[in-house]
């Protein structure tokens, strides 16, 4: 009876969600679609699926970077490519944002990708779709599953320092300041559960989630949800001070396979940070959803298909907004 309830829960959220998007990779979904670059670079998809795949053969890590780097390019200012751009004498650079600095990585590869892109056919595919792209690419070569990428993006021609401090969610954030960020831009909660998912992946560092074993509510305690010997084993390696580079799996079972154990850890008191562990133990209605994802592989992949779609849909420059960089990291008309 509980479980259906809770598949019932996640039902109802659902619903909306799919009216909202149920034309995925339709033209129109947002002017985006699939095939956007079919006749002008009728080997995109390839070039980016065949550079990814050699970048995560050699690190499984870069999986994860990857996919972070679409989440963090998103939620400031829209999917436009932002992120990528250097300190320049106009801009100031999204990657010195507490969020990115010394963590956001990835870049060389997608400077490969724009090489490569550039090479075949010039000034045609722009660095936001290379990320959106590259994102579903990591996803699967780690287990992930498919989805259809909408393309037809275009590059900023700016960036948000400010942005990128305010809007994107952090580990330490409350669930209703999450839930915020996300609904800000058109998320819902399921988006909010599905893509928090991706921590199936990639590794964190101490300084995100030391809080959590020394002083989780200012009063000395380590954080009462984390399971004891847990805490016990991440204090070895992330000391009161120091080691704040040190890095941990985001999934303590399978950090390399994109799987639905990260809600499997929530749902045992082992989830990293304290933006994972909220979503059990401060909302019934994101409970329902981890509880599902845990016992549902398939609706956890469905589900996070749908919301990196959802999500990489949010403000695309399309038409004539923007430009197609030709460099990544600079302006076309770069000084």
């Amino acid at each position: 009876m509980a479980t259906s309830m809770v598949c019932l829960v996640a039902l109802c959220l659902l619903s909306p969600l799919l009216l909202a998007g149920a034309v995925v990779g339709n033209p129109g979904y947002g002017g985006l679609f699939p095939q956007f670059y079919d006749h002008s670079c009728p080997k995109a998809k390839e070039i980016v699926h065949s550079i990814v795949a050699q970048a995560v053969a050699r690190e499984t890590r870069m999986a994860a970077s990857l996919v972070r780097l679409h989440f963090h390019d998103c939620f400031v200012k829209g999917c436009d490519a932002s992120v990528l751009l250097d300190n320049s004498t106009n801009i100031i650079s999204e990657k010195g944002s507490n969020p990115n600095k010394n963590s956001l990585r990835g870049f060389e590869v997608v400077d490969q990708i724009k090489a490569a892109l550039e090479a075949a056919c010039p000034g045609t595919v722009s660095c936001a779709d290379i990320l959106a792209l590259a994102a579903r690419d990591s996803t699967i070569l780690v287990g992930g599953p498919f989805w259809d990428v909408p393309l037809g993006r275009r590059d900023s021609l700016g960036a948000s320092i400010q942005g990128s401090n305010q809007g994107i969610p952090a580990p330490n954030n409350t669930l209703p300041t999450i839930i915020t960020k996300f609904k800000r831009l058109g998320l819902n909660v399921v988006d909010v559960v599905a893509l928090s998912g991706g921590h199936t992946i990639g590794l964190s560092r101490c300084t995100s989630f030391r809080q959590r074993l020394y002083n989780q509510s200012g009063n000395g305690l380590a954080d009462g949800t984390l399971d004891v010997s847990f805490a016990a084993q991440l204090r070895q390696g992330c000391p009161r001070s120091g080691g704040d580079d040190n890095l941990f799996p985001l999934d303590v079972v399978s950090s390399t396979k994109f799987d639905n154990y990260y809600f499997k850890n929530i749902l045992a008191g082992r989830g990293l940070l304290s933006s994972d562990e909220v979503l059990l133990t401060k909302s019934a209605e994101t409970a329902a959803l981890v509880k599902t994802y845990a016992n549902d592989v398939h609706l956890f992949f469905q589900h996070f298909a749908q919301s990196m779609v959802n999500m990489g849909n949010i403000t695309p420059l399309t038409g004539s907004q923007g430009e197609i960089r030709k460099n990544c990291r600079r302006l076309n008309n770069f000084h």
